[in-house]
């Protein structure tokens, strides 16, 4: 069922309610208004997003390989610890940083409807890298139970980052008649 546009836009953008009564985004629906495009161009957190985003993906690689060569060879896990754990702060760090650059774009510090699943399910990457954490500082369970949390931790945000990009290339396909639009970036969460 659709519901109104939010409060103080000028354009007209539909919504509906999931299951659980969260407004989200209709389908065909435009990503930005012209204000939150002109907010989201405006910002720096829009650039702070763009740079963190591939530094966030070059040091998953580096991890991922890190944990996979632990997983087939059983050597190195400090080495992988270490990268997992710098992954798992730059993962708060874009947190932290996407969820600012949310509020200043959408007026909402998580879950806007435009990215309502892409931060749910940034969530559940954010609750696995946690884990992770707690099992090491805990001393909780195996090393390889440790680096299997990780490991389900890097598919999950393999799965986000694909939310993020898809609405990317939303963006840029709404907003192909504006320069700007097509040169914008989004803030990859996780």
């Amino acid at each position: 069922m659709p519901l109104e546009n939010q409060p103080g836009t000028a354009e007209k953008r539909t919504f509906t309610a999931d299951p659980a009564g969260h407004r989200t985004m209709a389908a065909g629906a435009s990503l930005y208004t012209a204000a939150e495009r002109a907010r989201r161009d405006s910002t720096v957190w829009t650039l702070v997003q763009g740079v963190l985003a591939p530094i966030q993906f070059i040091i998953f690689l580096i991890s991922l390989g890190l944990v996979l060569r632990y997983f087939g060879t059983g050597e190195g896990a400090f080495a992988a610890d270490m990268s997992i754990i710098v992954k798992t702060l730059t993962l708060y760090t874009i947190m932290i940083t996407g969820s600012i650059w949310e509020k200043v774009v959408f007026g909402k510090w998580l879950f806007a409807p435009a990215f309502f699943w892409e931060d749910v399910f940034s969530m559940l990457v954010l609750a696995l890298h946690t884990a992770y954490l707690v099992m090491l500082l805990g001393g909780i369970g195996s090393v390889e139970a440790r680096m299997g949390v990780a490991l389900a931790g890097y598919g999950a945000y393999v799965i986000n980052a694909g939310q993020f990009l898809w609405k990317l290339r939303v963006a840029r396909l709404q907003g192909a008649g504006s320069p700007a639009e097509s040169h914008g970036t989004l803030a990859v969460a996780s």
